[in-house]
């Protein structure tokens, strides 16, 4: 499945809630079902820069596709990094690196965080648009 299709099938979830409320418990559910990385894997290198709680991002590359995984030790954080790694995920680097995000916007997910809790999404599309950059790069040489 495409990035495109991942998003398109997102904002149909979304869509199927009536209120922030049950958007927010949804994402607490996709937190609880993300498998959580192993305390070694949570190392320093491996934090998000710009999130108010610790969120762990890693990734490793499998054939031509990069595999994330997360963590974070707050509940709504680590919805968000599921969802993130739900739709990154499997992807080519290009595919990551070519992605666009109006699928935060389509599902309103920016006006329903406070200004800190953004910015820590976009710290962690940012980080994910890195590791595609640094495994494009690798593959390339």
């Amino acid at each position: 499945m495409t990035i495109q299709e991942r998003q398109a099938e997102i904002v149909d979830e979304f869509s199927f809630f009536d209120d922030w409320q049950q958007r927010y418990e949804y994402l607490i559910d996709l937190g609880r079902s993300l498998k959580p990385m192993s305390e070694e894997a949570k190392s320093a290198g491996k934090l998000v820069k710009g999130c108010q709680s610790n969120v762990w991002l890693d990734a490793k590359i499998e054939g031509d596709n990069i595999v994330f995984e997360a963590d974070s030790d707050a509940i709504l954080p680590k919805g968000i990094a599921a969802l993130l790694v739900r739709l990154y995920s499997g992807q080519k680097p290009e595919d990551i690196l070519q992605s666009n995000e109006a699928f935060i916007s389509d599902i309103g997910l920016q006006e329903f965080l406070s200004p800190t809790r953004a910015n820590g999404l976009l710290a962690m599309v940012k980080q994910i648009k890195f590791y595609a950059i640094a495994f494009k790069a690798k593959m390339n040489s």
